[in-house]
């Protein structure tokens, strides 16, 4: 996938932490139609700040490949813990929007199996059953075979990471996005359901003798290139939502009813909250006692990960976006439309998405406690009862949100919402 807009200018970097609730866009006389259009402002903005983010990780990537010190490593890996800051909030915009979830597998694809890319630890590599990708090793090797398929990977380029994910028709074969380059700058977390992330030594992208683990130019190249392509993705995404085209995903949505607009909005709201995180990304990991099922499982950023999806949920129904340089994109909300119909459904709805904030946030502040922190990897161990009881909480208030989102949805004269629950049963 190529860029197709010019890089945009670097935006502040805010550390990672809550952001602050906003109070609903002032108006007694919202329309459809400008809640829709302000929601495309938001995809807009959110978008922005992920590139912008995404670029300055690609700098420090940069800067670690010209100069491998652990303070270069280090960097790099601050820059892609505040990468996820925005990235995790735009997910909103998926489910009800084809374009979002026909190019999101290509950035924020998960579980992967990490052996596909990299050396592994081989006593305790969990992957997909069957998968002969799995422990292709695409850095110490040029020609890999999968699904009964050789394939030349002695060029390692952006496309050649485009062609190769999911390839032998294996969704754990993940070669590019966000986790390719988390596993690539923090490497397999061993440490199971104790504390303790993954441990990569800065020595994998050092040269000559230096070089630890092999293939090191190789490893160089892939990093290069994968951090190359998220950045080309998301300058695509960013102009479907840019205002000053004619002929983007922006005006498709707009051109369409104000009513599909508003079920485009709502079901994503719904999905997100219902069937991807308290079914795939919280319930599925804890029920199968799975740490190979923890989101940002490399790093043990999952519950950031978790907490900015929550947020992602609420912009939307409040209308507002905290930017990354501190800003505040505001306008009509959902909110708004929704008190106009039906002030106490509107009210309620903020309490539960407030309560589900609170929920996600207990998980985040038990995660980075400075007294024995639990990350979420250690929440799901089996036996952990205070573990159990978090996620459980945080799971309880998002169906209970999404209830309520359905009866938004038909309030404001959607009908038959049901959001995506991925199988899950509530």
């Amino acid at each position: 996938m190529s860029a197709v807009m010019p890089r945009r200018p670097l935006a502040g970097i805010v550390a990672l932490g809550a952001l602050m609730p906003f109070a609903a866009f002032a108006s007694n006389d919202v329309t459809t139609d400008a809640v829709v259009h302000h929601y495309a402002d938001l995809a807009h903005a959110n978008y922005a700040d992920a590139l912008n983010a995404a670029e300055v990780l690609n700098e420090r990537i940069d800067e670690l490949l010209a100069n491998p010190t652990d303070d270069n490593l280090k960097a790099a890996k601050q820059a892609w813990l505040q990468a996820r800051i925005p990235y995790q909030q735009s997910e909103v915009f998926r489910f009800g929007n084809a374009v979002v979830d026909d190019w999101e597998g290509q950035l924020n694809a998960w579980p992967l199996d990490e052996g596909m890319i990299d050396y592994v630890e081989g006593d305790d590599y969990q992957h997909e059953l069957g998968n002969e990708g799995a422990t292709a090793n695409i850095i110490a090797n040029e020609q890999i075979t999968v699904g009964g398929e050789s394939l030349d990977v002695s060029e390692i380029t952006p496309e050649l990471l485009a062609d190769l994910n999911e390839i032998g028709g294996s969704e754990a074969n993940v070669a590019s996005g966000y986790h390719a380059i988390e596993f690539l700058l923090w490497g397999q977390d061993l440490h199971g359901f104790e504390a303790g992330n993954g441990e990569r030594p800065v020595s994998d992208y050092q040269t000559g003798d230096d070089c630890t683990h092999g293939h090191c130019d190789r490893r160089r190249t892939y990093l290069d290139a994968v951090s190359d392509l998220l950045v080309d993705d998301l300058e695509w995404m960013v102009a479907q939502w840019a205002p000053d085209s004619e002929d983007n995903y922006r005006q498709e949505l707009l051109a369409e009813s104000d009513q599909e607009g508003l079920r485009r909005m709502l079901f994503g709201m719904g999905s997100l909250s219902l069937g991807e995180l308290a079914g795939e990304r919280l319930k599925v990991a804890l029920e199968a006692n799975s740490f190979e099922d923890e989101h940002d499982c490399f790093s043990d950023n999952t519950h950031n990960s978790h907490y900015y999806n929550g947020q992602g949920i609420q912009n939307i129904y409040t209308g507002t976006y905290q930017r990354l340089d501190g800003s505040v994109v505001e306008g009509p909300s959902l909110e708004d439309l929704l008190a106009q119909e039906d002030s106490e459904l509107a009210d309620e709805l903020r309490q539960q998405l407030d309560a589900t904030m609170a929920r996600l946030d207990a998980i985040k502040q038990a995660a980075e406690a400075e007294s024995s922190p639990m990350a979420f990897d250690m929440m799901i161990a089996p036996g952990n009862e205070q573990g159990s009881e978090l996620i459980n909480d945080a799971i309880l208030t998002l169906v209970a949100q999404t209830g309520s989102i359905e009866q938004a949805a038909g309030e404001l004269g959607v009908t038959s919402l049901q959001p995506d629950d991925a199988g899950h049963q509530f």
